[in-house]
This record gives structure tokens, sequence and C-alpha cells, in this order.
């Protein structure tokens, strides 16, 4: 036996059915479509979500509630996270080089989530009142950096 005398099992292979080639093809007048109508005619693209000219379920249903397109996403670290991280002084570069955060987002925002023993120097652009009482209270500074402006924003994603 070699490679010429290979062949596939008898019935594997079929021959390939064309489609619109006329009367002899085994397909007939209108290739499968039908007579008329939208799907009938070359070029035929079903709008998503179409149901059939009935109304579709993303407009039937009802719309609630509102998205504020300005919100701002800030990169969140607790300070419970902080005490358990090498060093003493934490910025937004840091943690990121940590693999604490992992987008730079509006900016760095810490929250008062955990306990904090060891004194800490922290640079975020937003603190929340329980954060920055831990930090005070454990003898640390937090300092308040100026917000990221948009063009800024987009350049370090």
């Amino acid at each position: 036996m070699n490679l010429s005398n290979l062949h596939p099992p008898k019935g594997q292979r079929h021959k390939k059915q064309r489609i619109g080639q006329g009367m002899g093809s085994g397909r007939g007048k209108y290739s499968g479509r039908g007579a008329k109508g939208a799907k009938s005619i070359s070029g035929y693209s079903k709008m998503r979500g179409f149901e059939g000219g009935q109304m579709p379920l993303h407009r039937r249903l009802p719309k609630r509630g509102f998205t504020n397109i300005f919100r701002k996403e800030f990169a969140i670290v607790n300070v419970g996270v902080l005490e358990k991280l090498e060093g003493d002084t934490f910025t937004l570069d840091s943690l990121i080089a940590s693999g604490v955060v992992k987008k730079r987002n509006a900016g760095l925002k810490i929250l008062g989530n955990g306990e904090l023993t060891k004194k800490i120097n922290v640079k975020a652009h937003i603190y929340s009142k329980s954060a920055l009482e831990k930090i005070q209270n454990a003898g640390g500074s937090a300092e308040v950096l100026a917000q990221l402006a948009p063009a800024q924003d987009t350049e370090a994603k």
C-alpha cells in the first residue's frame, strides 16, 4: 500500500450543491428561496432582533434608570491592602507596578476597609472619611492630588 492508493470511504465525499445555477441544477427556478418576499432577493440581511414584524423584545421591555455619561471610574484600593504591602509610600504608579491596581482610570481612590497599624504616606486623588481617619490615626500622611484631565486619562489607557 502507498499514498497513491488512499481514498476516502464510499459515501463520505458529497458533490457540492450549486445553488442559483439554473433549471438543471436540481434546485429549480427560485433556488429554494420561494417566489416573492424579502428573503427571496439577493442582498437580504435580517436586522438583529427582527421578529417577523412583531414588536421586537428590546422595544417591548420598559426602559428604566439613567446612565451618567460623565461618571468617573476610580481605581479603588482599601487601607487593609496597603497594610499588607511592602514599603511606606504609595502612589498610583507604585500600586500599578506592584499589581494591586490594573488601570489608571480617573485616578486613585482610597477606601477605609480593613485595619491600619503602620505609618504610611499615600498620594491619591480622593479619600473616604474613614480612610483619611485611619491613615492619620496611624501617624501617616495623606496627600490629595489634582484630578486627572480627560486627555491624560485616554493616553494612560
